[in-house]
């Protein structure tokens, strides 16, 4: 059998996407060692504090160890998984074939593989490669070998955690009694604290489904003995603990939304105004436009013409479109807008943007709306569609939610929340009569937008909304 040389390994480091970050969460991995990898090939998906992103592999060869176990977060600059690029067609040896002693005691860390002539380091998906001489930033912690043979990694990968070094062929009963399931099932047993290896699968091929882990929690619970001196736990089991609370790990999406929010709230200095409005001649627009030809396949909401007035004022009040540089203390006008709107997923509140909004038509624009908000459902928002954004819109409405005071996305100057649109009883024309009412809130920073801009912006949107004729009359 064909072995594998220390010297022909390659070690995948965790790729470092030159915006700011320096973690993310494995996902999922799409490979297992013994498994031939190409150039190119996609090999795991992870979770940084921005999106979802697929890591391709650099070299062919085939894959020795995978470091980490789904769901873990790794720093920047570590090595998550080990090829053997000797060229060598075998898959590598069974660990309970080789001697204890003759397995190395660590693999030094062999240099990042480089694109052939370039001298470049391959970096995350979309964001192109950095340079040899690109400095890194600090990690937090010394990065660590990994041994070939380590029973410890091999063993928590099957999602148990040794106490002691155990001989080989124990770690590869183990990885053959793994417990199967989907990584966002094995995420809500994580959640819930429950052990798969007690969960009866009822999926197809023996997989474990939601519903079975919902099941293993609902039976635990009832069946939790009476504590008493002679046979209480030391601590209550984890199923027992999630009836009455969970805990959910503040990572990824949620945590860099979270420090964000902080940020701008205690940076920025927020001002918020409200205006209730008759939006009944829009709703009517709304209505002509599904049927216009020029639409077809399009999607044609409400939120299409508030983007398209919010547009519209920002042209009238360009002053607005702008943003605050601390360090030249200088007030930056953007003479180019591009609209973010807040976006609610699985994984946490995102605000991917459409550049240069300001140059599009209105089916232009319906058809940008609709790729960012399918992109977004499906979790494939890209880091590089949620940065540089210049004024934002929250559609808080479609909760069923009248308004409120939404808190500025990072360097933005404003932020516009839409509530809901209802019938309400308003005075039109001198009567007493059901038009379609919706209100609108501007959160702005008052640094660089004072009262009246402020208002001049919102009363714009308003009056567009209530006369959308407007939109032509003041292109």
């Amino acid at each position: 059998m064909t072995t594998m040389t220390e010297a022909s390994v390659r070690e995948f480091k965790m790729p470092d996407v030159g915006e700011g970050l320096t973690e993310a969460e494995i996902l999922k991995w799409y490979v297992q060692p013994g498994d031939t990898v190409t150039d190119g090939q996609v090999v795991c998906e992870v979770e940084t504090a921005k999106a979802a992103v697929e890591l391709p592999i650099p070299y062919d060869g085939v894959v020795r160890d995978l470091h980490f176990p789904e769901g873990t977060t790794v720093d920047v600059g570590t090595a998550i998984i080990s090829v053997d690029v000797g060229g060598g067609s075998a898959a590598p040896a069974p660990a309970a074939e080789q001697p204890a002693a003759a397995q190395p005691a660590a693999a030094a860390p062999a240099e990042e593989p480089k694109a052939a002539g370039s001298g470049r380091q391959p970096v995350l998906v979309g964001y192109g490669v950095a340079t040899s001489s690109t400095r890194r930033r600090p990690r937090k912690g010394p990065e660590v070998p990994v041994p070939q043979a380590s029973t410890a990694i091999r063993t928590e990968l099957n999602g148990h955690a040794p106490t002691a070094p155990e001989p080989a062929p124990a770690a590869a009963q183990a990885a053959s009694d793994r417990p199967l399931a989907k990584p966002p099932v094995r995420k809500l047993a994580k959640d819930l604290g429950v052990d798969l290896t007690t969960v009866v699968p009822t999926g197809p091929d023996g997989i474990i489904t939601r519903e079975d882990v919902h099941a293993a929690v609902a039976a635990a619970v009832p069946a939790a003995p009476e504590p008493s001196l002679a046979s209480a736990p030391a601590a209550a089991p984890a199923s027992y603990d999630t009836a009455r609370e969970t805990r959910i790990p503040v990572k990824g999406v949620r945590k860099a939304t979270a420090a964000a929010m902080v940020g701008s709230a205690f940076t920025a200095p927020h001002v918020t105004e409200f205006v209730t409005v008759d939006v009944t001649r829009t709703m009517k627009l709304v209505e002509e436009l599904k049927a216009d030809k020029e639409f077809a396949g399009l999607r044609v909401n409400p939120l299409l013409l508030i983007a398209k007035a919010l547009l519209v004022a920002i042209r009238r009040n360009p002053d607005v479109n702008a943003s605050w540089d601390e360090a030249a203390q200088e007030i930056v006008v953007k003479h180019y807008v591009n609209l973010g709107i807040a976006a609610a997923t699985p994984r946490g509140l995102i605000v991917p943007n459409i550049k240069d909004a300001h140059a599009k038509t209105l089916p232009q624009l319906a058809e940008s709306l609709g790729e960012l908000v399918s992109t977004a459902r499906d979790g494939k928002t890209s880091p590089a569609a949620m940065q540089g954004g210049t004024v934002t819109i929250t559609n808080v409405g479609v909760f069923g939610v009248d308004t409120g005071t939404p808190i500025l996305n990072p360097g933005e100057s404003a932020i516009l929340a839409v509530g809901a649109i209802k019938p309400q009883p308003w005075v039109h024309k001198g009567k007493v009569k059901p038009r379609q009412v919706t209100t609108l809130a501007l959160s702005f920073d008052h640094r660089l937008v004072d009262g009246e801009l402020g208002s001049k912006v919102l009363a714009d949107v308003a009056a567009i909304l209530e006369q959308p004729k407007r939109l032509i009359t003041w292109a």
